[in-house]
Parts: structure tokens; C-alpha cells; sequence
């Protein structure tokens, strides 16, 4: 059985939002709790929420600290540290935020020792925060600060209250001369660098998680585990559409033999069963002659001798035609079960035959999919690049004219329309509108309906999710709304 795991997850941004930093510091009211409960994407245990704590300057542990915003302490550190006339444009990386974690078992065995656990209820206020979660987070807190420079921490949270205790940690990427720069701090100056960078950085965890019992991930060069690059992925993809071609035609040339193979055996036992009837007729017409020969001669009509004679030729042609009636009924028999055995691997092939074809067509519709997917997905992050930089140029009366305007707002957060528009195409629209309000949006209220219409197509009803999506983000209040 493998060690359990530590696990590291680095994300730049932008910006840290109010909603991030309310979610990282649990600054909801009873209501957002309650909504966040019941979103699908979550599994909050408000129980333990008081169980959760921060580490601050000097390895410091004190409750979660809500009375400033995350994205203030950012700006705050750029403000203060920041190299004087540094260079710094709307698409730089103001922050980076930090998942630490492992093992979900082996983290709560930190977290909350043999005491008694409930996952998923919130009937958990009894557990004790056990200090070898609070040693944990002080270890992982000074491993930031050994590489990211305590003074550019703004905050270093652990949640003990969901599915696995883990850390978010938020940090400004500072250079060492006041530089704002996310891609030299996190790498260097090409990929390779930053690939070599990272796997130092899990190692150099490692020795810190080593003695909590996580062990580093294994390395990607020693697992063989390697990236497809999109030729190779098409290449696979050819392949494996050459091969469900090639079993199909495989399976098709077989069906053909066996169905001829069966109107053979079809044939035959039609032949024997005809054959069969006529020598039970045969036999029953013998057997009538017989007795009606031997009624002759207790009766003394005719020469007895005579009779005697006629009755010995007729039982020997009875005796073979007997023989050859039951000679023949084995053949049937057999022919029976030649048939049946045949008929099961026609049944059994056709379903083979089916599937592979089902397995065509699906295969084909994936292919299909993921090339779209592929393509959508270049084409709306270029799309999602290109527009920023055009805002960014904009003269401010040109920026006030189209405020609010869709594609400034797709732009600004493309990640929360887009899943607020999966859950309405799902047909989720009650986790379409708790998600929608968890990220500050009004949600929509219950006044119209929604759905797919009859004559809509996938487009168009996405199209409609996507605009219903960035009207439920909206933060002012919706006169009109959706409903089931």
C-alpha cells in the first residue's frame, strides 16, 4: 500500500477578491451558510468551522482574523514593498494563492486524533483541535516564508471545517528587487526552468512534511508519466478510429459466414424432419398391414402359409424402416443442437457487432467533441486575453460607455459565468442560483420560467445560459427573474 501523499497547488491571479477572502476567512453570515451548505460544489461542516485558525508573523497561531480583506493586505504589501517606478499593468499577477494538503485520512489524523467523526453531519462540535495540526501548519508557514519572504505573506489559513483539513495560503510574488513578477518568482525564465524550479520546491516540502508522514508525489520522470502533445493525441485518436473500423469489418465478415452457416443447418433439419415424417407413415402403414394379415388368419380367410410368409416380409421391411427412423431422428437431434449452438454465437456476435458499432459511433462523437472542445477552448481564452488588453487601451469614456456590457463582464470573470451557465444547461437551477449568490450576484428570483424550449438547440439554449448566467452575477437586484 503507497505512503499517503502531500500536495501543493499554486495559483497566480490577478486579484483577490472579496468573495475569495470571505470564503478563506469564513466571513458569511448565517444565510451564506446555509446556501453554501447546499451547493453541490461544497461540503461545509459549520460545526467545525471554529476549529479553523491562522498562522501570522513569527509562526503566530490566532482564530481567523476578519477584519481586513485579503485583497487589502495585497495591495497594502505591493504598496509598501514594492520597488519605487516598478512597472505594473492591469494583467499582472497581484497575488498567488497556495493549497497545502495531503492524504484526507492522514491529514484529519492530524487534525482531530481518534476523537469520534462525523463527515457529513454537522454534529461534530465536540472535536478538539489536536496540536499536531497546529505544528503542521507552523512547519508548511515557515517553508513559505524560507521561499516566498515572510514579509509578502498576507495570509496563511487552515480549514479544518471541509471534507480534508488543507491550508490556503495567499502571497504578493515579489522579486528580490521589489518586482512585481508571478512567472519569476514561481519559475524562471522558460519552461524549463520552471518545471526544474517546482520539482525542487515539492522536494524541499517534503523534507518538511516528511516527519507528519507525507511523503512527496512521485516524480513524472520516474513514473514515465509524460504529457500528450495534440499531434500525438490525434495520432492516438486515428488509431483507436482505424482500429473499431477494422473489428467491425472483422465482425461483419463473421456474421456473414454464420448466417450461411445456418441456413445450411436449417436445411438439413427440414430435410430430416420430412424424412422422419414419411417413415412414421411407412411404419404406421406396416404395422396396419401386419395386424390386418394376422385378423386374416384367425379368422381362415386365405392360405395360412401364404399369409405367414407376407407377415415375415412385411416386418422385415417394418425392422428397417425402424432402424432408419431412428437413425434419422439422431440425426436430428444432432442437427438440433448444430443449429441451436449456431443461432447462439449468431446472437452472440450480433451483439458484439452492435456494440462495436455503438462503440463507433460514440467514439466518433467524442472525437468529435473533444476537438470542439479543443478548438472553443483556444478560441475563448485568446478571446478572453485579447479583450482585456483592448479594455485596458480604452480611453475612460469609451470604458463608462460599455460598462456592464457582457463582454466586459466575461472578460472580468469568465471562470463564474461559465459555470453558473453549466449548471442552467444541466437544468441545476438551484445550484445555478446558490452559486451565482455565493460569488455576490442577486441570483434571479422565482417569477419566470426556465428551460429548454421544444424547437432549441444545444447552441442556442447554451447561448441563453450564458447570458442568463451574466444576468444572475449581476450584483444590484433583479426586478425579473427564473423559475422551474
Amino acid at each position: 500500500m503507497s505512503s499517503p501523499k502531500q500536495m501543493m497547488d499554486f495559483k497566480p491571479v490577478k486579484s483577490v477578491d472579496a468573495n475569495v477572502s470571505n470564503e478563506h476567512q469564513r466571513n458569511w453570515s448565517d444565510e451564506l451558510f446555509e446556501r453554501k451548505a447546499k451547493n453541490p460544489d461544497h461540503n461545509y461542516d459549520r460545526s467545525r468551522t471554529a476549529l479553523n485558525f491562522q498562522v501570522g508573523p513569527g509562526g503566530v497561531i490566532t482564530t481567523v482574523d476578519k477584519s481586513r480583506r485579503i485583497g487589502d493586505r495585497v495591495e497594502e504589501i505591493i504598496k509598501k514593498h514594492l520597488r519605487p517606478y516598478a512597472r505594473v499593468t492591469a494583467i499582472s499577477n497581484r497575488a498567488v494563492m497556495v493549497v497545502f494538503g495531503g492524504n484526507r485520512e492522514r491529514m484529519r489524523k492530524m487534525a482531530f486524533g481518534s476523537q469520534d467523526f462525523h463527515e457529513h453531519e454537522e454534529t461534530n462540535g465536540h472535536l478538539v483541535r489536536q496540536p499536531e495540526i497546529e505544528r503542521w501548519a507552523k512547519d508548511v508557514y515557515g517553508f513559505v516564508c524560507r521561499e516566498f519572504g515572510e514579509e509578502n505573506v498576507a495570509s496563511f489559513i487552515v480549514h479544518l471545517d471541509e471534507t480534508g483539513p488543507h491550508a490556503h495560503c495567499v502571497f504578493v510574488p515579489l522579486t528580490a528587487d521589489g518586482r512585481l513578477c508571478s512567472k519569476e518568482v514561481l519559475g524562471g525564465k522558460n519552461k524549463i526552468e520552471a518545471r526544474q524550479h517546482m520539482r525542487d520546491l515539492h522536494t524541499r516540502l517534503a523534507e518538511v512534511n516528511r516527519k507528519y508522514g507525507l511523503d512527496r508525489g512521485d516524480d513524472i520522470h520516474e513514473t514515465g508519466a509524460r504529457h500528450r502533445s495534440t499531434a500525438e493525441y490525434n495520432r492516438d485518436l486515428h488509431r483507436e478510429n482505424a482500429k473499431l473500423e477494422t473489428i467491425i469489418s472483422d465482425k461483419s465478415e463473421q456474421l456473414g459466414r454464420l448466417e450461411d452457416q445456418i441456413k445450411k443447418a436449417e436445411t438439413r433439419v427440414k430435410g430430416l424432419t420430412t424424412m422422419i415424417a414419411n417413415l412414421e407413415r411407412q411404419e404406421a402403414e406396416l404395422n396396419d398391414e401386419i395386424a390386418q394379415l394376422k385378423s386374416d388368419i384367425e379368422n381362415g380367410a386365405g392360405d395360412v402359409s401364404e399369409l405367414r410368409c407376407r407377415i415375415a416380409s412385411l416386418e422385415a421391411r417394418l425392422e428397417s424402416t425402424g432402424q432408419k427412423l431412428a437413425d434419422k431422428r439422431d440425426k436430428l437431434k444432432l442437427a438440433d443442437r448444430q443449429l441451436a449452438g449456431l443461432q447462439d454465437k449468431l446472437d452472440a456476435l450480433s451483439e458484439k457487432c452492435d456494440n462495436a458499432q455503438k462503440n463507433f459511433h460514440e467514439f466518433t462523437e467524442k472525437n468529435q467533441e473533444q476537438v470542439r472542445m479543443r478548438l472553443t477552448d483556444a478560441v475563448f481564452a485568446r478571446m478572453i486575453v485579447d479583450v482585456r488588453s483592448l479594455l485596458d487601451t480604452m480611453p475612460p469614456e469609451q470604458k463608462a460607455y460599455i460598462d456592464g456590457d457582457f463582454l466586459t463582464e466575461i472578460a472580468e470573470q469568465p471562470n463564474e459565468i461559465l459555470k453558473c451557465a453549466m449548471y442552467l444547461f444541466l437544468g441545476y437551477l438551484d445550484g445555478a442560483t446558490q452559486f451565482a449568490q455565493s460569488c455576490g450576484g442577486g441570483g434571479g428570483d422565482t417569477s419566470l420560467p426556465w428551460g429548454r424550449k421544444e424547437d432549441e438547440d444545444d447552441r442556442r439554449f447554451a447561448y441563453r445560459c450564458m447570458m442568463q448566467a451574466h444576468k444572475m452575477l449581476k450584483p444590484s437586484q433583479q426586478k425579473h427573474g427564473i423559475r422551474r
